[in-house]
């Protein structure tokens, strides 16, 4: 009795997998609340304020990515902000003005920018949908705008098990020569 050979037809369909957990940015996730600079937790004053900046380790954030909020209601002026990224941007990796969250977004829309699409030019693709990191909504969106106009179909999920989501058309062309 002849055995049937088992082929898997996930591996030979030339379907691309792209895991976005890949493009997992690296370094340690840190909160700034500038609340505890507010003077009696309702406002800055800024001789306090730039009193601290100088007196404060920065070279703590070194290689970290930082979210600065304030979680009080409080008077807080754009350029303390704006005094905060100068502080933090010889030493932090990446700081956005925002929580934790608009962080991971802010470091996945970089780290997808530098995708060279041009590999997925034609191919049939499918994100993953499953990973052992947190990959923000923001990621799987920003990763479907850049590859609809290139790929030849997209797809959400595993290569086995996938949702689809984008097929090129057919060529008109083709259709008018014939």
């Amino acid at each position: 009795m002849e055995t049937e050979e088992i082929v898997n037809r996930v591996a030979t369909s030339g379907i691309l997998s792209l895991d976005l957990e890949d493009l997992y940015p690296s370094g340690e996730r840190v909160l700034y609340d500038i609340k505890d600079n507010l003077w009696q937790g309702m406002i800055l004053r800024e001789k306090d304020f730039r009193d601290f900046l100088k007196s404060h380790d920065w070279s703590q954030y070194q290689g970290k990515n930082v979210a600065i909020i304030c979680s009080e209601d409080a008077i807080v002026p754009t350029w303390a902000y704006m005094l905060l990224a100068v502080q933090l941007e010889p030493f932090a990796n990446a700081f956005v003005f925002g929580d934790l969250n608009a962080l991971e977004d802010k470091l996945f829309a970089a780290a997808i920018a530098s995708i060279n699409v041009e590999e997925f030019r034609g191919k049939r693709v499918v994100v993953k949908g499953c990973s052992k990191v947190s990959v923000p909504v923001s990621a799987y969106v920003e990763i479907s705008r850049l590859l609809k106009p290139v790929v030849q179909s997209l797809m959400f999920g595993e290569p086995c098990s996938t949702v689809p989501l984008y097929k090129k058309p057919k060529s008109s062309i083709s259709s008018s020569i014939d």
